[in-house]
């Protein structure tokens, strides 16, 4: 994350108007929520090739291409925004362009953070009650 801060600033010459910290703590949370992700996909996969697929599916496409890092979300159809609200990416997003262009808007990365620790809550909370206690 340092890396791509360091050149979005000094190579693409974008201001980062927000706090460094803030940047790290909303990094971290969703961090927080692609661990949870990966770990709840690990958990109900029997195998490696199955688990890789289901990831490349569900997180790594829509966060891709549903997040408004490609495409606006505004000017998506109705149903596909709708799709978005469930997308961690999106809130991350949103949140890098507040920082970077904006600042430490408080009401606006709050608002960002919250689904992402609620995401995130959900896939651990999933992954607790899925993983199987043994004495092997």
């Amino acid at each position: 994350m340092l890396l791509c801060v360091l050149i979005s600033i000094f190579v693409y010459d974008l201001p980062l108007r927000g706090s460094p910290l803030l940047l790290a703590l909303v990094s971290a949370l969703f961090l927080f929520c692609a661990l949870g992700l990966g770990l709840m996909i690990s958990t109900i996969t029997k195998n490696q090739v199955l688990a890789y697929q289901i990831t490349l599916i569900s997180a790594f496409l829509p966060a891709y291409i549903l997040s408004g890092f490609l495409f606006e979300i505004h000017s998506m159809p109705l149903w596909i925004q709708t799709v978005t609200w469930f997308i961690p990416a999106k809130y991350f997003v949103q949140s890098l362009q507040s920082l970077f262009l904006v600042g430490n808007v408080w009401r606006l990365i709050l608002f960002d953070m919250i689904p992402i620790i609620g995401i995130g809550a959900i896939f651990f909370l999933i992954t607790a009650s899925k993983t199987v206690k043994r004495l092997d």
